[in-house]
This record gives C-alpha cells, sequence and structure tokens, in this order.
C-alpha cells in the first residue's frame, strides 16, 4: 500500500475523531468562558500558529484574488458555523436539537454538490438519508427530553449549518488547493475580524482561565483547529464534499461514548444502535463503485 492511499485510509477516522471532541471541549468551556469570546482567543492561537510554521516552512501564499476567497470560506466555515452552534448552545437550545439540526449539512451539501462539479450517485443518496436515520435514533433520548425547539437559538443553529456547507462548498468550487498553513492563517485572522464586533455587542469577554479552560483551549488550538482543520482540508482536496460531510454522521455517536467516558453520562442502546446504521449510511457513502 502506497503512502498516498495510507494517509487517506487514515484521514477519515482520524477527522471524525478530532471532530467529536469538540462537543467535549464545548463542555469544558462553557461554565467559565463566554462563547465567542473563547473563540477570538481560540482563532488568534491558531493564527499565530499556522502563521509561524507558514513562515518557518517557506510556505507559498496565495495571491489577492484566492485570499479573499479563503477568507470568506474561513468566515463562513469557522466564524458562522462555530460562532452560531456554541451561541444557540449557550442560549439554551438542547445539544441533542443542536446536534440534530447541524447533521443536516450531509443532506444539503449532497443536494447542492452539482455546484462543486461533484456528481452524487443514487447509492450515495442513500447512504446519506440512512446516515441520517442512524443520527434520528442515537439522539432519539436527547431530542425527546429537549424543552423547547424553537425560537432564536434554533434560527442561529440554522444559520451555522448553512455558514458550514456553504463554506465548504464553496471553498471546493473557488479555492480547491493552497497550502494549509498559509490557508488557516488567513481563514483564522478573517474569522477573529468578523466575530469581534459582534462579541464586543453581545458579550463582556469573560474568561476565567480555570484548569478545564486552559486544556479547551490548548485542544481547540493545537487538535481542533490546528489538526482537526487540517484534516477536513485535506479531505475536500481528496475527495468529495459528499463524501466528507457524509463522515461527519458519526460524530454524535463517538461524542455520546466519549460522554460517558469522560462525564459518566449516560450510554443507551440507542446510541450503538444508531452507530451501526450510520456506519452502513457512510459505507454506501464513501466505498467505491463495482466496475
Amino acid at each position: 500500500m502506497s503512502n498516498v492511499s495510507l494517509a487517506n485510509r487514515l484521514a477519515i477516522p482520524a477527522f471524525i475523531f478530532v471532530w467529536a471532541t469538540g462537543y467535549v471541549v464545548a463542555k469544558l468551556a462553557a461554565v467559565d468562558a463566554e462563547p465567542l469570546s473563547f473563540l477570538i482567543v481560540r482563532y488568534l492561537g491558531v493564527m499565530v500558529l499556522m502563521a509561524t510554521l507558514a513562515v518557518a516552512g517557506g510556505a507559498v501564499w496565495p495571491s489577492w484574488r484566492d485570499v479573499m476567497h479563503i477568507a470568506l470560506a474561513g468566515v463562513l466555515i469557522q466564524a458562522v458555523y462555530l460562532g452560531g452552534v456554541w451561541v444557540a448552545i449557550r442560549m439554551g437550545l438542547s445539544a441533542g436539537v443542536a446536534a440534530l439540526i447541524v447533521n443536516l449539512q450531509p443532506v444539503l451539501t449532497a443536494c447542492l454538490a452539482h455546484w462543486t462539479g461533484d456528481r452524487v450517485t443514487a447509492r450515495q443518496m442513500l447512504g446519506v438519508a440512512i446516515g441520517f436515520a442512524g443520527v434520528l435514533v442515537v439522539l432519539a433520548a436527547k431530542l425527546a427530553a429537549a424543552t423547547s425547539a424553537l425560537g432564536w437559538p434554533t434560527a442561529i443553529c440554522f444559520l451555522a449549518l448553512l455558514g458550514s456547507t456553504f463554506g465548504v462548498l464553496y471553498q471546493k468550487r473557488f479555492v480547491p488547493r493552497f497550502d494549509l498553513r498559509a490557508g488557516q492563517a488567513i481563514q483564522f485572522a478573517a474569522a477573529t475580524v468578523a466575530t469581534l464586533p459582534v462579541a464586543w455587542f453581545f458579550e463582556s469577554f469573560s474568561i476565567r482561565w480555570t484548569g478545564n479552560v486552559i486544556i479547551a483551549m490548548l485542544w481547540s488550538i493545537l487538535v481542533l483547529s490546528g489538526v482537526g482543520i487540517t484534516l477536513m482540508f485535506y479531505l475536500l482536496r481528496t475527495g468529495s464534499v459528499t463524501r466528507l460531510t457524509s463522515t461527519m454522521y458519526v460524530v454524535p455517536g463517538l461524542t455520546a461514548l466519549l460522554a460517558w467516558l469522560m462525564f459518566n453520562e449516560t450510554l443507551g442502546w440507542n446510541v450503538m444502535a444508531g452507530m451501526a446504521i450510520t456506519l452502513v449510511g457512510i459505507y454506501l457513502v464513501v466505498a467505491p463503485a463495482r466496475t
């Protein structure tokens, strides 16, 4: 097996694991840090890290035209998506409802994938539908216990969904290839600029630097953004957006497992059954077509 094919096989499970830890990190930081204030520090940390790596490694920086495309994609993927989810949950939206809304992304992406030149087969559409059914099974208990699924928090979470979906599609279409270090430095700088005025208006920049917040911040900068976003960009470069976003169906189930291990949260039969259904759906999306 070549090094390239091995990297492709390892990238998807690594991405799923890293992405799933994002909900655990949010829980660690939620009590002691305002959401947008936390994210701004995170954005700045990733920007400095990636800019340093880009300069030290002699990265080729994109043209001004590509910088604008990369920056806009960064605002959608980072500021709108992350900011929207964190704020919606902070406003009281059930984590189960939030996860359900966010996991509409593969469905929406499959419907719009033609915009980037990707072709979605009938088998892949079936896989997307089965994967979403698995997510519903995983989240059944949390959805049943949700006290509110309406109002501004829900609207903000749907805005986050649109930001992530259109950000990924936009990047795939207009700037599919760029140096990952330079590109992330640009994207997180743009996300910082976009988030600052909103945080200034709605928050007080309150962060209590407890042990949990420090751990959450370091993990967010070095692993969630440094590793997770890099893996996402790599997968976008080497495959279709439908295949990438469909893998996110595993995230709610894996997050439930992590929460069981770290916070002793209840792990019901629905999580295991839902993950099994989800894996069937993902296989239909990502498995190579028979010739």
